[in-house]
């Protein structure tokens, strides 16, 4: 079972809602890049840089053992399922992408074709039944997309850095690639070109994971910069907020759309379920002053100043609450701000601390201890179980019920 390491409300731990471990897969013989959970079935499918493809169905034993276990020319590295079609793509090291029809009985892959769409490792694979459309992302810095009924290519676009993640409204068709430098491309794409809208920046380290919210086109993006950006898509707004709350690098998540609320999983070990329902307020831009805001004290880089009053200068904090640049003097205090998305404490200037209640350190998170760190997350909202991949070569299963309430 789930360790919760930070409760609501320490005085209702007795009542502490939290993921339930109901299965453990093990065998991989090198790290699992992603796993799925199938649709309505007691089955996951995985993928591995032993380059095995596995389908796991859950035994009367309880437990999951592979009904297939089929080799891979390259080591493989993502995966897409569409239950409706049973169509897998599995996306190579190699940069190829190579299609099945799962059996009915999940124990047969049927090979249908192969796409030729990289030079490199394909990051992360989207598959539109409706559009009828693959779209990829690579290492090579490309993102394809091609026709999933001729395995023609349709269109491509090249990004700066590596590409790594991606997702796609097929309403809208717009596509929004995340890639190593922490940049996000929103790309509006028609059958065989595309234009790109805006290019979206916030994050210091490359973008590892992508979540959409179609109801009201919020993009999430979790990074190695350890935060989660959530940004304002249809209301052309650029960052709504930022989620700060993991002390490692976030790699995957989740979005319950039901129930209003984001999974976030990280290299800290942690599962953290931000609820997405509650009233946020935007993360401020920090300021950039030669002295302190609030006592006008220099910093040390203000050589001027500092000769002129014959004094040391200070180093430049910044409040989390206004943004301002201020001194250590004149930010002695520390608090959480749930509403800006800080779930831990961090440094507030005295002047922001005397208006902060105690109602407005109310969390709007809370984070489970899952026992491995976390590189992929799927989830199965209808029955409320989530999957995760962790570096430990093992992938688990948990009962989710109690957290997305």
């Amino acid at each position: 079972m789930a360790a919760e390491i930070k409760p609501s409300n320490s005085k209702q731990q007795g009542n502490v809602r939290k993921p339930v471990l109901l299965n453990k897969l093990e065998g991989c013989g090198d790290c699992v890049n992603m796993a799925v959970i199938i649709p309505g079935e007691d089955g996951v499918i995985s993928v591995s840089d032993d380059k095995t493809v596995r389908v796991w169905l859950k035994r009367d034993t309880g437990q999951y053992w592979p009904s297939i276990c089929h080799s891979m020319p390259s080591e493989a590295s993502c995966l897409e399922f569409n239950s409706e079609t049973r169509r897998l793509f599995i996306g190579l090291d190699n940069g190829t992408i190579t299609e099945f029809s799962l059996a009915d009985d999940y124990n047969r892959l049927s090979h249908i074709r192969d796409y030729l769409a990289h030079q490199n490792r394909v990051t992360c694979l989207k598959f539109s039944l409706n559009c009828e459309w693959v779209l990829s992302c690579s290492k090579d810095k490309y993102f394809q997309w091609h026709c999933s009924e001729t395995g023609r290519r349709l269109g491509g676009y090249q990004a700066a850095a590596w590409c790594l993640c991606l997702e796609f409204d097929e309403q809208s068709k717009y596509a929004f690639v995340g890639d190593y430098s922490g940049h996000i491309s929103v790309l509006k794409l028609k059958d065989t070109t595309f234009e790109l809208v805006i290019t979206l920046k916030g994050h210091s380290g490359n973008v590892r994971c992508l979540a959409w919210d179609v109801e009201r086109s919020l993009l999430c993006s979790g990074s190695f910069d350890q935060s989660v950006i959530v940004w304002d898509i249809g209301g052309k707004q650029g960052t709504a907020f930022e989620l700060q709350g993991h002390h490692d690098k976030v790699q995957g998540l989740v979005y319950a759309q039901s129930a209003k609320q984001l999974l976030s999983g990280s290299d800290d070990c942690v599962v953290g379920v931000w609820n997405m329902d509650a009233k946020r307020i935007e993360t401020p831009e920090w300021a950039e002053s030669d002295v302190c805001m609030k006592c006008e004290g220099p910093f040390f880089w203000n050589v001027k100043k500092m000769w002129e009053e014959k004094i040391m200068g200070n180093r430049q904090h910044h409040c989390r609450k206004c943004g301002k640049a201020v001194c250590a003097k004149c930010s002695t205090k520390q608090s959480t701000l749930p509403a800006m998305g800080y779930e831990y404490d961090v440094r507030i200037c005295d002047d922001c601390f005397k208006t902060i209640e105690t109602e407005d350190r109310a969390p709007l998170a809370t984070f489970h201890d899952v026992r491995h760190s976390v590189i992929h997350m799927n989830l199965d909202s209808t029955r409320k179980l989530l999957l995760t991949v962790g570096k430990d070569r093992i992938i688990k299963v948990w009962d989710v019920s109690s957290v997305l309430h």
